[in-house]
């Protein structure tokens, strides 16, 4: 992957996208606001998300912690060659298409400034059934974008504002501790060349227990659970 996942660095805002309309899934809820598509002008970002935006799932997205979610276009090319079609922005299920950073190798905590809004990245996506369905159910979907660890980013919105395709996207602050998005999921998935997540764990909680890079609700819960 190439672009910035460091301390400093700017990339661009390619497409904001929200919900086109919900459409029947086969999964518990009965319906799927995957269907995210490119919005033109100014679009609000509260602390839930894009104003207009909805999620049908709520007990498994959306929240403080998934209000918004990135996907890079160095990912989305990736998948493109890998299915044999354009993966169009918003066909992930994601609000934010991005160019010039390294979305899914963020550092947990970093923090972004894209138009007037101010956002930090919160956790990597686990991906689920639904998505393949979005995608026509490609062979061993979820365990091939396991496996890429090419999962976005999850953001929380520190301060609402308004963003619109063209804007900058300034990296503005990265934690000290170094864990990015792919160290804490590929942990969490035991792929190969992790490292443990316990490891992991002890080194964002001893940050957010001291002060400085102050962990989600969820992400702190499964820190805690996998130092034991």
């Amino acid at each position: 992957m190439h672009g910035t996942h460091g301390t400093n660095g700017t990339g661009q805002l390619l497409a904001v996208c929200r919900v086109h309309r919900l459409l029947p899934d086969a999964g518990s809820v009965g319906v799927t606001a995957i269907d995210k598509r490119p919005v033109d002008g100014q679009v609000r970002v509260r602390p839930l998300g894009l104003y207009a935006d909805v999620q049908a799932d709520r007990e498994n997205h959306g929240g403080h912690d998934q209000a918004v979610y990135a996907y890079s276009q160095e990912d989305a090319d990736h998948w493109a060659a890998e299915l044999g079609y354009e993966v169009v922005p918003g066909l992930f299920g994601e609000n934010l298409r991005t160019r010039g950073l390294e979305v899914s190798r963020a550092v947990i905590g970093q923090r972004w400034r894209v138009g007037s809004a101010l956002l930090e990245v919160s956790q990597p996506r686990t991906p689920c059934q639904t998505f393949a369905r979005r995608l026509g159910s490609p062979p061993r979907w979820v365990r091939r974008f396991t496996v890429a660890n090419r999962t976005g980013a999850y953001l929380r919105v520190v301060e609402p504002g308004e963003l619109r395709a063209g804007d900058a996207v300034e990296v503005v602050s990265t934690p000290r501790h170094g864990v990015t998005l792919a160290d804490w999921f590929g942990a969490s998935f035991r792929l190969e060349g992790s490292r443990p997540a316990a490891e992991l764990a002890a080194t964002l909680l001893a940050e957010h227990d001291a002060g400085g890079s102050l962990l989600g609700e969820e992400m702190h819960a499964l820190a805690l659970r996998a130092v034991g």
